[in-house]
């Protein structure tokens, strides 16, 4: 897996097709746009830079929900910002040296939009300042010194994805009452993953449910695992909090060809062939987010300004994979759900 080559730049649209995950995606480096228009800010001879890091696949829903929020903001496109995007295809490895080349491009402001682009962004600069989206514990990974007071060059939006763990293997639950053994894949090396790992256990435990934990390596072992799992062996599969190994774009085609429930941790993935998902609306981090750039661009420190939280939390049933799958789900549970897929 290596990082696509530097310096090509296209317009930014809506992230990709996650059903495609598997393959490598033709996008590399993302044009929109940056500044203050009618907000206020005195203009520019040249659009600020925002340099986005992901370890996924292209953009992806924090950074559109970037762009978009810096749009109602009322900053124009292309005329005051320009965004772009530097991903490494489920490589976590590489991002070191891809925040380096965001850094060598003098961006402005570096976005990065998960745990581990995060701490890549910050080990590449102590000066350029840093916003970050999607990231679940900031002061345990040591990018700020306090949530009022970041410190340093780096601000953003954290949300509580892994204390969401136990709700949602309780709703994978509810939505299949025969769940007995649930597949959950996930990198070893990644401490988000192996901390969800923890929390679904002794979630298990209590429902009474076995948690069939699978630790790969490699993006060759994941797709093996995946490809070859029988659905008399397993009952349903959980997805690990980051796209390392390409896991996620994996589970989703378990689900389409071996007929197994899914359970995600964000919309996203329901929306494009997951059964059901519970967890932070990661789009609304990214335009959370947006405000944070304004103020930096509006001239506040990152240190001065605090990280904010996203409470937004949805609960989204994809009714047509239900369908294919031969559930019914019982109408209690469908009330419950902030959204169904029909």
């Amino acid at each position: 897996m290596r990082l696509m080559p530097k310096a090509k730049m296209r317009k930014i649209g809506l992230a990709p097709s996650c059903a495609q995950w598997s393959a490598a995606l033709v996008v590399l480096l993302v044009s929109s746009g940056l500044l203050t228009g009618d907000v206020g800010a005195e203009e520019r001879a040249q659009p600020i830079k925002i340099g986005v890091l992901t370890e996924s696949w292209g953009p992806t829903p924090p950074v559109v929900g970037l762009r978009d929020g810096l749009l109602e903001l009322g900053y124009r496109e292309n005329e005051q910002f320009v965004i772009g995007v530097r991903f490494t295809q489920g490589d976590m490895a590489a991002l070191p040296a891809a925040a380096r080349e965001l850094i060598q491009q003098k961006v402005d402001i570096v976005f990065a939009d998960n745990d581990n682009a995060a701490k890549a962004a910050q080990m590449a600069t102590s000066r350029i300042p840093i916003v970050f989206a999607g990231v679940r514990d900031p002061l345990g990974l040591g990018l700020i010194q306090s949530f009022a007071r970041p410190g340093g060059n780096i601000t953003g939006v954290t949300h509580l994805d892994l204390e969401l763990g136990p709700k949602r293997l309780e709703l994978f639950h509810e939505i299949i009452p025969g769940l007995k053994r649930v597949l959950f894949p996930y990198d070893p090396t990644n401490v988000s993953a192996v901390a969800a790992a923890r929390i679904y256990r002794e979630a298990a435990r209590r429902l009474g449910v076995e948690l069939v934990e699978q630790a790969v390596q490699t993006l060759e072992e994941a797709q093996a695992i995946l490809t070859q799992v029988r659905k008399d062996e397993v009952d349903g599969i959980l997805k690990p909090p980051p796209v390392s190994l390409n896991i996620p774009g994996f589970i989703l085609e378990t689900t389409g060809k071996r007929g197994i429930p899914t359970m995600f941790d964000a919309a996203f993935w329901a929306e494009q062939g997951g059964l059901a998902s519970y967890g932070p609306d990661f789009y609304a981090s990214g335009r959370q987010a947006a405000r944070l750039v304004d103020k930096i661009l509006k001239g506040t420190k990152p240190a001065e300004i605090p990280v904010e939280v996203n409470s937004k939390i949805e609960f989204v049933i994809n009714l047509k994979v239900a369908k294919a799958l031969g559930l019914t789900v019982a109408p209690e549970v469908l009330y419950r759900a902030d959204r169904l897929i029909r």
